[in-house]
């Protein structure tokens, strides 16, 4: 992979922790210092900060020890990281903090970012022109109620995998998908997981293709809670749609994540709708893939939830100077989130290490449907949307419900745990 590697020793940390320090101290519209291209010493003020304990799972732990030895270096900062289990950090992480006994930044994921912002346990990082580094959705998804809460270094959405062997070409929508399907006799035309307990993640893009978003967005193009639309006439039609594909055998309450892909590799499909995670499976089985945007069953862009993860920077950290410039200037460098991607096998967030990866024709093509998506909503008053959406995806699906019926329950039920 040839990259246009940038050293991670960005510039003097005299410089860059002084600039900081004026940023931090004005408002939110203020531009984050730019690194100096020439060597300088250590820099007192950093050495003062002491040190800074990052949390990080195993799997990134290597690519941030390289990164936090040159960020030693350069400002005679240390960083301890600390390896935690990804799916025990946000726990712990509210549980620590105020306490005082949590880190200085994490490892974590966007959608996690309402509940940390309200608990009082995150505070924004000052990006200012750096935010024209990444992808546009990482830094939606990295920002709460007018603010960047974090840096973000990767990205994963859905796409639609196709088995050239059976279907020769991307088809532009859903009804075309089908039709290809069923021309190439094999015993499903199109796979996407569901289960007994439904799957909107997964049925989302399709969502979206009938102008039936979960919520609007404000002026700032932030999610309004108050602003629910997954009850709209879109969404109505959406619920119709899932019923007809139900009745048809397209969609499946019996097809889990498994299945669906145990399906696809067994050439029992031309089609499957799925994420990065199953690639490596499908390519083992020697099919010859490729991926695909997904396509619309409701007339407009089917775009798929983005997953954005980042790091965060605690409430109660004692060097947050020091915090800021080892996430916008290391983190956020080109060359380390290269380095993540190359653990991670995502797509990076920073678009110079996009670009770079854009070799790999899987990240090309998985980047280029996520560019296209939209962020999954990191407000709180999701939980209450995820508790009813997908049971009553499945019982309209498996016809046990009445379509209209069933969406308008679901929307009030989530009206009304949103308002408690």
């Amino acid at each position: 992979m040839m990259v246009n590697k940038r050293s991670l020793l960005l510039g003097g940390a005299v410089t860059a922790i002084a600039a900081l320090s004026l940023t931090a101290c004005g408002g939110s519209n203020s531009s984050a210092p730019q690194p100096s291209e020439t060597p300088a010493q250590s820099s007192p003020a950093a050495a003062e900060a002491g040190s800074l304990t990052v949390w990080v799972d195993a799997n990134r732990e290597p690519v941030l020890k390289d990164a936090a030895a040159d960020f030693q270096a350069k400002s005679g900062v240390k960083v301890d990281l600390v390896i935690k289990d990804f799916s025990k950090i946000q726990e712990d992480f509210l549980k620590q903090v105020p306490t005082g006994k949590g880190p200085d930044i994490t490892i974590g994921a966007h959608d996690w970012l309402g509940n940390l912002v309200n608990n009082g346990v995150v505070q924004p990082v000052e990006l200012g022109d750096k935010s024209a580094d990444f992808q546009d959705v990482a830094i939606d998804a990295m920002s709460y109620e007018g603010n960047t809460y974090g840096v973000p270094y990767a990205t994963e959405n859905l796409a639609l995998l196709r088995n050239k062997d059976l279907a020769d070409k991307a088809p532009a929508t859903f009804d075309e998908m089908i039709a290809e399907g069923k021309k190439a006799g094999t015993d499903f035309p199109f796979l996407v997981q569901v289960s007994e307990l439904g799957d909107p993640f997964h049925a989302y893009p399709f969502q979206t293709s009938f102008d039936a978003p979960v919520f609007g967005t404000d002026e700032n193009g932030a999610y309004d809670p108050s602003d629910l639309r997954i009850g709209n006439e879109g969404g109505l039609e959406f619920a119709q749609w899932l019923a007809d594909q139900g009745e048809a055998g397209t969609l499946k309450t019996s097809v889990d994540a498994d299945i669906a892909k145990e399906k696809f590799i067994s050439g029992d499909s031309p089609f499957l709708l799925t994420g990065p995670w199953n690639v490596d499976a499908v390519e083992d089985a020697k099919i010859d893939l490729a991926i695909d945007p997904i396509p619309s069953a409701g007339g407009d862009e089917a775009q798929p939830f983005v997953a954005v993860q980042g790091f965060f920077v605690s409430s109660k950290t004692e060097n947050l100077l020091a915090a800021t410039e080892f996430l916008t200037n290391y983190i956020g460098s080109a060359e380390v989130q290269t380095k993540l991607y190359e653990v991670g096998n995502r797509p990076p967030a920073n678009k110079e290490a996009f670009e770079a990866a854009k070799s790999d024709e899987t990240i090309a093509a998985f980047g280029a449907v996520g560019e296209d998506g939209v962020p999954m909503p990191n407000i709180p008053e999701m939980a209450a949307v995820w508790e009813f959406w997908g049971v009553a995806e499945a019982e309209i699906i498996s016809g046990k419900a009445d379509p209209a019926k069933r969406w308008k329950q679901m929307t009030a039920d989530i009206e009304k745990a949103i308002s408690k």
